[in-house]
């Protein structure tokens, strides 16, 4: 897999892109289609993860993880592990990466030593649960209900479409405490086992490999302990949470595109038609050269705003552009590989024809292009 090569890499970063590499190759790689078939990884999975620090970015030390946040290393990571063409297999493995930060941020010492320290082995899974039925993106609408009874709070309410649903053992959930809009929701800690919470698994266009889940809240007695941060502030937390996410969402999206032209490439070469193979027809190499300048110019943009994020910047704006940008890219290279690869995109089992069939989620997920887009002409004062 081609990555970009600039002067925003350490060789600690290229050392741990090694490590990644290693790990995609022989745990994950050869294994998707199967995890596909199943509709999970393996929890084994995890643990091997864990064992080589897969989780520990942006955690600290004392708790299992980096003891750093380096959205470069992320970066490499997110890389990496795309470079297995399967985003399901992602999604499931770093619902922690979403679930977690809050309480990283907000938490009590003993409720990051409680949920942190499992998650960074692998002997837990963290997942993040906010978007409910009546709607995605618009998170002071929420109204999952938390009423406080004494020294407990009582839950009510669903979430959908969440990630690791099935099987995650914490949920970092969006609850309304508080009066309507965005001064009365809160975040709350949830364990998997509470009494009262019960789980649909969703059926999927896309990420097979990926657990998803509609949660049940009826009447979920959680400790007023759980909050994570003050009561009635969790709307901050949330939005400077999706920011994390998306980056990381462009970042895989550009990867997967990648995959995709890596893999039209190798057709190309190896496929023959009238006389000569596929890649010495003109029209095929126009396509090639179109998917790799887009894909060039999304890998340069996601590795300058990587570094920024290490320098203390907030490019709001500009990460909500480049998951636009990257997603956009995704498309465009999914499909131009399908048409390369002809018939044997269309076979389950082929990694464009996965690939292919994930771009959406990917292009909804943490963001539609459509509000990204209004984000970032909010953030530019237009």
């Amino acid at each position: 897999m081609s990555t970009v090569s600039t002067p925003f890499f350490s060789e600690d970063h290229e050392a741990y892109r090694q490590v990644v590499r290693q790990f995609t190759d022989n745990e994950i790689a050869p294994h998707v289609h199967q995890w596909d078939l199943d509709g999970e990884v393996p929890r084994e999975l995890y643990k091997k993860a864990g064992a080589i620090g897969l989780f520990g970015d942006g955690f600290d030390a004392e708790y299992g993880g980096h003891g750093q946040r380096d959205a470069l290393m992320r970066l490499v990571l997110m890389q990496e592990l795309c470079s297995a063409g399967s985003g399901g297999v992602v999604a499931s493995m770093f619902s922690n990466y979403i679930g977690l930060p809050p309480v990283q941020r907000f938490g009590s010492d003993e409720m990051k030593a409680r949920v942190i320290t499992p998650c960074q082995s692998g002997e837990a899974i963290a997942a993040l649960a906010i978007t409910e039925p009546s709607g995605g993106s618009d998170v002071a609408r929420i109204r999952t209900t938390a009423r406080r009874d004494d020294d407990e709070l009582v839950v009510n309410g669903q979430k959908t479409f969440i990630t690791s649903g099935m099987r995650a053992d914490f949920f970092t959930t969006a609850v309304r405490t508080g009066p309507e809009g965005p001064a009365g929701i809160s975040l709350l800690l949830i364990e998997g086992d509470r009494e009262g919470l019960s789980r649909t698994k969703l059926d999927k266009m896309g990420w097979l490999a990926s657990d998803t889940a509609t949660l049940y809240f009826d009447d979920v007695r959680v400790p007023v302990t759980n909050l994570i941060g003050e009561e009635n502030t969790g709307f901050s937390a949330i939005v400077n949470n999706f920011n994390a996410e998306r980056i990381d969402m462009a970042i895989q999206s550009t990867a997967f595109a990648r995959v995709c032209y890596d893999e039209a490439v190798a057709w190309a070469r190896e496929r023959e038609t009238f006389g000569k193979q596929l890649v010495e027809h003109q029209v095929i190499r126009h396509k090639l050269v179109e998917m790799d300048r887009l894909i060039n110019a999304s890998e340069a943009w996601n590795a300058l705003l990587s570094w920024r994020l290490n320098q203390g910047d907030d490019p709001v704006a500009e990460i909500a552009e480049a998951k636009v940008a990257a997603t956009t890219t995704y498309e465009f290279c999914a499909r131009e590989a399908a048409q390369i690869l002809g018939g044997a995109s269309y076979l389950r089992g082929d990694v464009v024809e996965r690939l292919y069939r994930e771009v959406r989620v990917q292009a909804i997920g943490g963001g539609s292009e459509e509000i990204m887009r209004d984000l970032a002409s909010r953030q530019l004062g237009l």
